[in-house]
């Protein structure tokens, strides 16, 4: 038995570039774990079991998808009872549900001895999700493609960050449906990562701010005012910055330093908050 740490992401930007023939939509994305974890537990079983208390019908569950993929991937018959721990809010725009099925492959990987790479790893993964590459090539990465084109970058200070969510449950397909609607009116510029990484590395605010941004936000802002007004807020209480994370509903600010953070943490209440730190 053997427990794995998997953890959230966020996502500095996220520019939807056009739809594909694939009916995916073309990203560019820069991406990055932060301190915020779901404990998946591994012990060998019968069967393929998924242990949790999080409100996820098991055949909807990614860590069990995952585990059944590999098995059918490489005609097993083993099994493996996974308990999982939900600290990442579900549907959140922060990777919870990518990130856990990146450390079920992992995580099985190791508990069936399979000797699999990372590349064969992230191949998998892809066909399940396309945030799942990610979560084996991070901490920073530029993200390309449906998700699948995954560059690791390096960074050389971790950035304090607020977490906020107001308790909402987002689907990534209906802001990506409905982004499509105003696809014409978005400009098609894609940041300089290069640019992007140097002002992190900086700690340089106030141009990580004139970067950041989320296209996916002119949809969901309009249906869901409460995101809109929680990136006001943690300006207001000191936030350097503020975006919305994927497809939301994750709202997180940037502050200068944890106390800070945690001081703003205290009046978004009752909101869900963690102060956390992006990962290097």
């Amino acid at each position: 038995m053997f427990t794995l740490k998997t953890p959230a992401k966020i996502n500095w930007f996220l520019s939807v570039l056009g739809k594909r023939k694939d009916g995916y939509h073309e990203i560019s994305s820069l991406m990055q774990t932060v301190s915020l974890y779901d404990l998946l537990t591994f012990e060998h079983s019968g069967k393929i079991e998924v242990i949790t208390d999080a409100d996820i019908p098991v055949e909807e569950n990614l860590i069990y998808k995952a585990a059944i993929l590999l098995k059918k991937k490489l005609s097993l018959k083993k099994g493996a009872a996974i308990t999982l721990k939900k600290e990442i809010p579900i549907s959140a725009g922060l990777g919870g549900g990518s990130s856990d099925a990146a450390c079920a492959l992992m995580g099985l990987n190791r508990l069936w001895e399979l000797e699999l790479t990372n590349e064969e790893l992230t191949s998998l993964g892809g066909t399940l999700g396309s945030d799942i590459p990610f979560f084996f090539r991070g901490p920073l990465a530029s993200v390309k493609g449906r998700g699948e084109i995954v560059t690791p970058l390096k960074t050389k200070a971790p950035a304090v960050l607020l977490l906020v969510n107001p308790n909402l449950s987002i689907s990534t397909k209906w802001a990506y449906s409905e982004i499509s609607k105003a696809l014409p009116e978005l400009t098609k510029n894609e940041n300089n990562i290069k640019l992007f990484c140097q002002a992190l590395d900086r700690q340089d605010f106030k141009s990580i701010a004139l970067m950041m941004k989320n296209d996916l936000e002119i949809p969901v802002i309009r249906e869901f005012k409460v995101i809109g007004e929680l990136k006001g807020k943690l300006l207001a209480m000191g936030a350097r910055a503020s975006l919305m994370s994927g497809s939301g509903s994750t709202v997180f600010g940037v502050f200068e330093d944890r106390e800070e953070a945690e001081k703003a943490a205290g009046a978004m209440r009752p909101y869900w908050c963690r102060v956390v730190e992006t990962l290097i």
